[in-house]
């Protein structure tokens, strides 16, 4: 699972994710992409599932690239646990994501495929998202 090895504080501030992404908006690296069209977290957990949900389709072919990471604790506190004494402990990882960002890539498959594995993934992910392709000729099915 995704994480950082080392940070320089263990808690930090949940804080509210506003506007647009204005990185990694355009596909760089593969021909096909998968663009998120909402603002949210997604968690280390979820961002593996949906790359193992594709990478089992697309069968060992093609390579895929993940365009975010998660380097941000998410903390709770235990269940029945009266209110204060601090801040509870780090549970999960997650990778905040503005609109429009695109956060998998891919290249090598051909476009039946693409479309069927991003679309595998976007099942798995808690926010909106939309299948892009480099080509001219490709439609999203």
């Amino acid at each position: 699972m995704l994480m950082p090895k080392k940070t320089k504080f263990r808690k930090i501030q949940k804080r509210r994710i506003r506007g647009k992404s204005a990185c990694a908006v355009n596909l760089q690296y593969g021909d096909y992409g998968l663009q998120v069209t909402e603002t949210g977290c997604i968690t280390a957990r979820q961002i593996e599932a949906a790359r193992i949900a594709m990478t089992r389709c697309i069968k060992r072919g093609g390579k895929v690239w993940i365009r975010i990471f998660p380097d941000k604790p998410m903390t709770s506190k235990p269940a029945e646990t009266r209110m204060g004494k601090g801040k509870g402990a780090p549970e999960f990882w997650v990778a905040p994501v503005k609109a429009g960002r695109i956060i998998y890539e891919m290249v090598g498959v051909e476009p039946a495929v693409a479309n069927k594995a991003l679309t595998l993934a976007r099942h798995k992910l808690p926010l909106k998202s939309k299948i892009l392709s480099r080509s001219k000729d490709y439609r999203e099915v």
